[in-house]
C-alpha cells in the first residue's frame, strides 16, 4: 500500500507543482474570498426574490455548495436546483444528490483538517487523514439520517438506508478530495496559505469525482435523488 502511495505521488508531483504556487498565494485566495462572497449574494437573493418554495435544508445545503466552490457551486444551483428548470433529468437529480452529500462532507472534511492539523497540530499525516474521514463520513451520514427521521422513519432504519445509499459516492468524494489535500499540502499548518488554498481546492475536486457515481446511483435506482424543484415552483404558485 505504501509503495502504491509513494508511485502514485511520483505520477501527480507536475500537477502539485502547478496547483501549489497558486494555493500558497495569499492574494489569490484573498481574490477568490471576494468571488465565492459574490456568488453567496447571488445565490441568496435568487432563493429570497425567486425561490422561497425551495426546502430550508437544501437552501441551507446549497449555501454550502456554494461557500465551498463559489461559482462552480452557484452553477450547479443554477442548472439542478432552482424552481424554474425546465425539466428534470438524471444529471440534473444526480447534481442535487452530489450537492447533498457535498454539503456534510465538506463540513466534517474542513473541520476534520482544522481541528487535527490546525488546532490540535498532529503532524501524523495517517493520522489526520483517518480522523478526517471519520468527521467527512460522520456529518455526510447526518445530513441523510437527520431528515430520514423528521420525516417519521426509525433511526436503526434511517442508518441502514444512508449506509446503503450514501457510501460509495462519500467514499469516492473522499477519497479524491483528503487525497488531493494531504498531497497538496501535506504538513502544512493552519497559518500557511496553502493550508486553506488547498482545502478548498480539495473540496470542489471531491465533488467532481463523486458526481458520476452520484449518477450511477440515481440511474440504477440504489438512491432516489433529490425532489425536482421546478415541482415545488408549481405548488408555491398554485
Amino acid at each position: 500500500m505504501l509503495q502504491i502511495t509513494t508511485q502514485l505521488e511520483h505520477v501527480l508531483t507536475p500537477a502539485r507543482e502547478v496547483f501549489r504556487p497558486a494555493l500558497a498565494d495569499p492574494i489569490v485566495l484573498a481574490a477568490w474570498a471576494v468571488v465565492v462572497v459574490a456568488a453567496l449574494g447571488v445565490l441568496w437573493w435568487d432563493v429570497r426574490e425567486r425561490n422561497r418554495a425551495i426546502p430550508s435544508l437544501m437552501k441551507f445545503v446549497w449555501t454550502l455548495v456554494v461557500a465551498y466552490s463559489g461559482p462552480l457551486g452557484l452553477a450547479v444551483y443554477w442548472y439542478a436546483g432552482r424552481t424554474q428548470i425546465d425539466h428534470d433529468s438524471t444529471w440534473r437529480r444526480g447534481l442535487r444528490s452530489t450537492a447533498h452529500c457535498y454539503s456534510g462532507c465538506g463540513a466534517g472534511e474542513v473541520v476534520g483538517f482544522a481541528l487535527l492539523a490546525g488546532v490540535l497540530a498532529v503532524t501524523n499525516s495517517l493520522v489526520v487523514t483517518l480522523g478526517t474521514f471519520a468527521f467527512a463520513y460522520a456529518f455526510g451520514y447526518a445530513l441523510t439520517v437527520g431528515p430520514l427521521v423528521q420525516d417519521g422513519e426509525s433511526f436503526g432504519s434511517a442508518v441502514a438506508d444512508a449506509l446503503y445509499s450514501e457510501t460509495p459516492s462519500i467514499t469516492v468524494m473522499e477519497v479524491a478530495a483528503i487525497g488531493t489535500d494531504v498531497l497538496l499540502a501535506g504538513g502544512a499548518t493552519m497559518v500557511d496559505p496553502l493550508f486553506w488554498g488547498a482545502l478548498v481546492f480539495s473540496l470542489s475536486v471531491g465533488f467532481v469525482f463523486a458526481f458520476p457515481v452520484n449518477v450511477a446511483l440515481v440511474r440504477f435506482g440504489v438512491k432516489e435523488g433529490m425532489a425536482n424543484p421546478a415541482e415545488m415552483g408549481r405548488g408555491d404558485r398554485a
